[in-house]
C-alpha cells in the first residue's frame, strides 16, 4: 500500500501532461476515455485555456465501446473532426480504461493517419503516472517527426529551451525570463518546447548549438535531439544569479566542445528539502547552496530519467518515501498541499506547483528565474 496517498494530493497525470506539451502547436489532441476527463484538466491544470484556442478533445468513451472494443468508431469520429478542423498533427492519448482493454494507440494512429493524411501519435499514457512522463513523451515525440533533418548548424551561438510547460512553470513570465538568461549569455533562442513558439519554429530545432533543458519534460526531446543531430544538452532552470553563473558557463561549454559537465554544489549537511520534479527542484538546490552556503537536499517526487540527482537526493514518488526522507531536515519547500505531512516543529515554506495542486494557488506561483531574494 506505498503507493496509495493518504493525505497529500497526486501530480498531474501523463495523460495531461500529453496536452499540456501540445497545447500550442496547431495539432488536435484526443483523451480516449470517458466524458468528462478533458474538464478536469482544462479547468484545474490548464491555465492558457481560458485565453487561447487549442484542439483539445476527449473520446467519450462508454461501458459497451470499453467492453466490445469498437475501435472504429473512435477512428471515425477523429477523421471526421479532422477533415473539418485540418490540424497540423493528431494525438491520441491513453487513460486507465483503455490501458485495462489492451487498447494498441500506435495501430490506431497508423490507421488515422492512413486514411487522413495528417501525421498522427499514440501515446500510450495510462493515468497512472504523472505529468512527466505523458509530456517527455510527446516532446520526444515531436522531435522525431517533426524536427527537420537537413538543418544545418547555425555558425553563431544558438540554443533550444526544452521542457517549458504550465505544470512546472505556470504562466508568470517564467518561459520569457527563461528566454532572457539564454539571450543575455549570448544565444538566439531557436525555439520553446512548448510555450511560446510554433510548430515551425520547433521544426528548425536540429540547427540549435545546445539544448538548455529546464525540466524533467524536456528530456526525452533532448535525447532524441542529441541521437539524431549531435546536440549536447545542459540540465538546469536558471534560478538566482550564482547558478545562472554556472548555467552560462556549462552552456558555453558545450556548445564549444559538444560535451556537458557542469559543476554541481554539494554542501554534505543538508538540514533544508526541496520537493518535487526534479530538474526545477535540483536547480532551486543549486542556486540556495551557492547563494546562502545551506546544504539542500532534493525530494523527487515525480519520475526521473537523468543523472544530475546527487547522493544526498532520494527518489520519492510515494507519500511514505517522503516521509522517511525528514530525517535531520529543519526546513521544507514544497507545494503547500503537502504541508499536512510534516511535523509541527519543521518550517515549512510554501511554493506552489500547477502540477500538484492545479489552480487552488496560481495567483501565488513565483517566477523564481526573476525573483531569488536573500
Amino acid at each position: 500500500m506505498r503507493q496509495t496517498a493518504r493525505i497529500i494530493s497526486t501530480y498531474s497525470a501523463d495523460t495531461f501532461g500529453v496536452c499540456s506539451a501540445l497545447f500550442e502547436l496547431g495539432g488536435m489532441v484526443v483523451m480516449h476515455d470517458a466524458s468528462g476527463c478533458n474538464s478536469t484538466y482544462t479547468t484545474h491544470d490548464e491555465p492558457r485555456w481560458y485565453d487561447m484556442d487549442s484542439m483539445i478533445y476527449i473520446s467519450g468513451l462508454s461501458e459497451m465501446e470499453a467492453i466490445m472494443g469498437d475501435d472504429e468508431k473512435l477512428i471515425g469520429d477523429i477523421v471526421a473532426a479532422a477533415e473539418e478542423l485540418h490540424p497540423n498533427f493528431i494525438a491520441v492519448a491513453g487513460t486507465p480504461i483503455p490501458t485495462m482493454t489492451g487498447f494498441d494507440f500506435s495501430a490506431v494512429a497508423e490507421l488515422i493517419e492512413e486514411r487522413t493524411r495528417i501525421p498522427a501519435f499514440g501515446f500510450a499514457s495510462t493515468g497512472m503516472n504523472t505529468y512527466v512522463y505523458g509530456a517527455s513523451m510527446a516532446f520526444a515525440g515531436i522531435a522525431r517527426r517533426f524536427v527537420k533533418k537537413d538543418m544545418e548548424k547555425t555558425t553563431h551561438l544558438s540554443a533550444n529551451i526544452l521542457g517549458v510547460t504550465p505544470l512546472d512553470f505556470s504562466v508568470n513570465g517564467s518561459e520569457k525570463a527563461i528566454e532572457d538568461f539564454m539571450k543575455n549569455a549570448g544565444f538566439e533562442v531557436i525555439s520553446r518546447w512548448a510555450m511560446g513558439s510554433t510548430l515551425g519554429e520547433m521544426e528548425k530545432a536540429g540547427c540549435a548549438s545546445v539544448n538548455l533543458v529546464v525540466s524533467e519534460t524536456g528530456l526525452g526531446a533532448a535525447k532524441v535531439l542529441k541521437e539524431q543531430f549531435g546536440t549536447p544538452y545542459v540540465v538546469g532552470t536558471p534560478i538566482g544569479s550564482a547558478y545562472q553563473s554556472v548555467l552560462r558557463q556549462a552552456l558555453l561549454d558545450a556548445a564549444q566542445t559538444g560535451k556537458y559537465e557542469q559543476k554541481t554544489s554539494d554542501l554534505p549537511e543538508s538540514q533544508i528539502a526541496v520537493i518535487g520534479e526534479g530538474i526545477t527542484s535540483f536547480s532551486l538546490a543549486q542556486a540556495i547552496e551557492l547563494e546562502y552556503g545551506k546544504g539542500v537536499k532534493v525530494l523527487c517526487a515525480a519520475e526521473y530519467a537523468g543523472d544530475y540527482l546527487r547522493k544526498k537526493d532520494c527518489l520519492t514518488p510515494d507519500e511514505e518515501d517522503i516521509m522517511e526522507a525528514l530525517d535531520g531536515i529543519e526546513v521544507v519547500i514544497a507545494d503547500p498541499l503537502y504541508r499536512p505531512i510534516f511535523p509541527e516543529h519543521i518550517r515549512f515554506i510554501a511554493l506552489p506547483s500547477e502540477s500538484f495542486s492545479g489552480r487552488i494557488y496560481r495567483n501565488e506561483i513565483p517566477n523564481l528565474i526573476l525573483r531569488f531574494e536573500k
